[in-house]
């Protein structure tokens, strides 16, 4: 398994919830239910795919304090997660942006996770556009 840390609390300088995300990445064709007993044997409570296929979320703690995403290595949602987490990293602009649209969003929707969460999606594609148009032919 190789283990990621993701989310905002991975963007030095970005404002973040104490929660910590984690990539947890399987091998493609690897028994994903041997990589759920081991992570719900350390404590972590498995929630399913959550609408997410492909991805397995975990969450830890009480207060919650973790959340675990469980896929295949280099699989889609593996590569936009590092893809995200690694512009955000590598340009002040972009982390600044997403600051400001998650506090406005925090805002607007403090108690409506899920309205939260689609309200940084038109973003999130945009910065997995610009990855993706910036890599060599």
């Amino acid at each position: 398994m190789i283990i990621e840390h993701t989310g905002s609390t991975a963007v030095p300088g970005l404002a973040a919830k104490p929660i910590l995300d984690i990539l947890a990445g399987y091998p493609k064709g690897a028994s994903v239910q041997a990589y759920i007993a081991v992570l719900t044997g350390a404590g972590y409570v498995h929630r399913g795919e959550q609408e997410i296929p492909g991805r397995e979320f975990f969450r830890r703690g009480n207060p919650r304090a973790y959340h675990l995403h469980l896929t295949a290595i280099d699989s889609p949602f593996w590569r936009n997660h590092l893809t995200f987490r690694d512009r955000l990293r590598a340009d002040t602009t972009l982390r600044d942006a997403y600051a400001v649209l998650k506090r406005d969003l925090a805002g607007q929707f403090s108690r409506d996770r899920e309205a939260y969460i689609a309200g940084k999606e038109s973003f999130v594609r945009k910065v997995l556009g610009l990855a993706i148009d910036s890599r060599e032919p």
